[in-house]
């Protein structure tokens, strides 16, 4: 294109001349022309259209059933926990699409989502999954990084400015997207009752997140960090943001095991412990467990869908090493195949990965870990020295597990 002024010609779009005061840009090979005016006027009608978040519509998102086979693709067991994740951002888009204005229209609250599980079990996998599959912005915050306001640390308002990066710094699709908070249990106070002193890492970063769970209007820093006086900040308003938490909780069982025993007299004793699964407390936590955790009443409050992951059984890890669309065979697979050369892994190394894994009592996390250690060295020498097929067999694998320092594995992960 080329721009000139001149009076001989006139904008295709308004159809007025060139003058002192207008600039005209021709196309190329046409006898069209539109002036810088024209121009100003097309930016602003697409800027106002890419900040406009268009409503919801129902029929193009996933049905709670959809969700949850779209995650069993990726994440094998845990169950229950897909269903209440796929009913609970089911019910979020409901509550975009039905953002009616008038009086007497009924508010539908949103229900904040706790997932507790053991390490391994699958939470982070199920948020980083879904995710793939939303049409609302999502981000994932670690709460181990968060402190109060002054101290070394972040932010907890960090925590919007990642959904805000998420939606391209566009304010209103960011108000209405999903954050998943990871690592929550970290921050529990460091006992039963109320802090008298600062709990900077823990307490103080709980009455911090009471705002964002609860739906206020918060001013961040564009590109996160501390805040300052002379940086300009973004209003975001958390009231219709869905905030899915997620935390081992290591050590709570036992105050689950003993909430359980706390009655040993009495006519139900005996009856009530019969039915008690001590192999899987977890099942029977309460909000008073949390309580007891060092999680506050207020915070505990705002997160009232409660669902705990179970630990893997054997079955299920033998399953995620082949199984999902993401299986870790299918990457090693990848990562061989794109030296030349075609891996095979036989039944019998695959039971026993997932016998060292129950061994360590490290989850589906530590399966990684141990097939780093049976692979490492052909991933080292076949670089150097390609071979068109590589099978691993049993004697192989107990060979280089033996030769590795497993007792330092093992103590990595219990």
């Amino acid at each position: 294109m080329r721009g000139f002024r001149s009076d001989a010609q006139y904008c295709s779009f308004c159809g007025k001349p060139a003058d002192d005061n207008r600039f005209l840009v021709a196309a190329p090979g046409n006898n069209i022309f539109i002036c810088d005016k024209c121009v100003a006027v097309c930016q602003s009608i697409l800027d106002q259209k890419e900040h406009n978040v268009d409503p919801i519509e129902m029929g193009d998102v996933p049905s709670p059933r959809e969700f949850k086979a779209y995650l069993d693709q990726y994440v094998i067991g845990q169950d229950y926990a897909k269903k209440v994740l796929s009913v609970s951002v089911y019910n979020h888009y409901k509550r975009m699409s039905n953002k009616t204005p008038g009086t007497d229209e009924v508010t539908i609250e949103k229900s904040n989502v706790l997932l507790i599980g053991p390490t391994g079990s699958g939470k982070t996998l199920l948020a980083k999954t879904l995710a793939q599959k939303l049409k609302v912005p999502f981000a994932i915050a670690d709460a181990t990084t968060l402190t109060e306001a002054g101290y070394v640390g972040e932010d907890v308002d960090s925590i919007i400015s990642r959904l805000l990066q998420a939606a391209d710094f566009d304010v209103e699709k960011a108000q209405v997207g999903i954050i998943f908070i990871d690592e929550i249990d970290k921050i529990a106070r460091k006992g039963d009752n109320p802090s008298i002193t600062r709990d900077v890492s823990g307490e103080g970063v709980q009455q911090g997140l009471l705002k964002l769970l609860e739906g206020s209007v918060v001013n961040v820093a564009p590109q996160g960090g501390r805040k300052h006086p002379e940086q300009p900040l973004i209003s975001v308003n958390t009231n219709d943001i869905l905030f899915i938490c997620g935390g081992a909780f290591d050590g709570i069982k036992e105050r689950i095991a003993q909430r359980l025993n706390s009655r040993v007299v009495g006519y139900n004793s005996d009856k009530t412990r019969d039915n008690i699964d001590f192999n899987n407390l977890l099942q029977y936590i309460a909000p008073q467990d949390l309580k007891s955790f060092g999680l506050i009443p207020e915070i505990i409050g705002r997160l009232p869908i409660l669902t705990a992951l179970q630990p893997l059984d054997r079955n299920a890890l033998r399953r995620i090493l082949t199984e999902p669309k993401n299986s870790l065979m299918r990457q090693y697979i990848k990562l061989f195949e794109l030296d030349g050369v075609k891996l095979n892994v036989t039944d019998e190394v695959l039971d026993y990965i997932v016998d060292k894994a129950v061994e360590f009592k490290i989850g589906a996390r530590g399966l990684r870990a141990i097939c780093e250690t049976i692979l490492m060295q052909q991933m080292y020498d076949i670089p150097s020295h390609p071979v068109a097929e590589l099978t691993i067999t049993l004697d192989y694998a107990r060979e280089r597990m033996e030769s590795a320092n497993v007792a330092r594995l093992r103590e990595a992960y219990v």
